[in-house]
């Protein structure tokens, strides 16, 4: 069994779906009093992860814990571990993922983790179940109500929400949107959960309980400052194609310039049909520009009958333009560098097709070393949110740096919400 932590920390409440408890628990030690996020990753058994993250955090008193998993079967397991270990009052959040990293070279195989101090966090997760039949009404109740408690909890303190997604749900743009219009004007970015590259199953966690097709989004407030981070390495070419034939609620490109979508996809990138896959389609993606920004729109895999699955949804007509990738790390050290201050830590979502074309090109060393610079850690994505928008091959970010003028509100007990 592997683990590995690094400098940043926080521990907290975690409310269960019982009812709610008549006196508080018993008080644990209190983190230090700028005490920042903190992450740590571990390798084995559940009770050997759980038991290793429960050591790196020990102290930290979290309000919150997020775990990434490469295996989606261990995070009910770990999840319910650490509730036993951090008390009813820290929530324990998660989802699987595509390669998961805790401020170090990306990898898989294990789990990574962010604890958040209670002393400087404050959150209020809603669960948003079974995507393909619920309605967004039901939700954007759920999401006020919840911002609605944690605006009178920390009236003075930054708030943002997190979205971890089921990345097969196809439901991405759905709840993005839906997300953006409940809470106009709200910081969001999430990632959706993935499946290394089986594209079989993906799995949503919080408080012990795992889910397909559904969500958790996590209302969070902080009094440390916070900075969003968005990088795409990806630049358009002078190729331009047309959709002729789309399924967008499958995904599916059937034909581009009137051919069906495989072969002519292949002719436009200069390949064979037979030479498609992984590292085609991260060197290669597709671009859709709405209000004046090119967006990628990233192919998974080839479908059936000569269609092309992607990770987003596209319009049949749609004028795409094809995409090349460009230097993978020096544009998002760059970016990381323009942040106001040192990070305490960085929150990333980064696509899965972002780090196969970073171990093409041999340069997860580098990138590991960036995110050790930057205390980056996170998870690889299905597909990255933010700004009300469901994107691909891009990394987001949030970066934590720390307001030590600022004190801490009373902590409240409130109901667990439900959407």
């Amino acid at each position: 069994m592997k683990t590995r932590a690094m400098e940043s920390g926080e521990a907290a409440p975690r409310r269960g779906s019982g009812p709610k408890p008549d006196a508080r628990p018993a008080a644990r030690p209190e983190a230090p009093l700028h005490a920042p996020p903190h992450a740590a990753s571990a390798q084995g058994s559940p009770e050997e992860v759980a038991a290793a993250i429960a050591e790196a955090f020990a102290g930290l008193n979290p309000a919150a814990v997020m775990l990434f998993a490469s295996q989606g079967e261990a995070l009910a397991p770990v999840s319910k571990l650490l509730a036993g270990a951090f008390g009813a009052r820290c929530r324990i959040l998660g989802c699987s993922t595509a390669g998961e990293f805790a401020c170090g070279r990306p990898g898989g195989g294990g789990v990574a983790a962010v604890a958040f101090p209670a002393a400087h966090f404050r959150v209020r997760p809603v669960w948003l179940r079974d995507l393909r039949r619920s309605g967004a009404l039901d939700w954007m109740g759920a999401l006020r109500r919840a911002a609605e408690d944690l605006a009178e909890e920390a009236p003075d303190w930054t708030r943002f929400g997190v979205l971890l997604i089921d990345g097969l749900s196809q439901r991405e743009e759905l709840v993005s949107a839906m997300a953006d219009a409940a809470l106009p004007g709200l910081l969001t970015l999430g990632g959706s959960a993935g499946d290394g590259l089986r594209f079989e199953r993906a799995w949503v966690a919080l408080d012990g309980e795992a889910r397909q097709d559904s969500a958790v989004f996590c209302l969070m407030a902080t009094d440390f400052h916070v900075q969003e981070v968005v990088f795409d390495h990806i630049l358009p070419t002078e190729t331009r194609l047309v959709v002729t034939d789309a399924r967008p609620e499958d995904r599916l490109i059937l034909e581009i310039n009137a051919e069906p979508a495989v072969q002519e996809y292949a002719r436009l990138i200069g390949l064979d049909p037979a030479e498609l896959g992984p590292s085609a389609f991260a060197e290669n993606p597709l671009l859709a520009r709405i209000g004046g920004r090119n967006f990628v729109r990233a192919i998974s895999e080839v479908a059936e009958g000569g269609a092309l699955r992607l990770m987003s949804s596209v319009e049949t007509g749609m004028v795409m333009t094809l995409g090349r990738a460009e230097n993978l790390t020096d544009g998002l050290e760059d970016r990381l560098s323009l942040l106001e201050a040192e990070p305490a830590l960085v929150l990333g979502f980064d696509c899965i097709l972002r780090r196969i074309a970073l171990e093409r090109a041999g340069l997860e060393e580098t990138a590991g070393q960036i995110f050790r610079r930057h205390r980056v850690a996170g998870f690889n994505t299905y597909g990255e949110q933010h700004g009300g928008m469901h994107v691909n091959q891009t990394f987001v970010g949030l970066a934590f740096m720390a307001h030590p003028e600022r004190s801490a509100p009373e902590s409240a007990e409130d109901a667990p919400l439900d959407a």
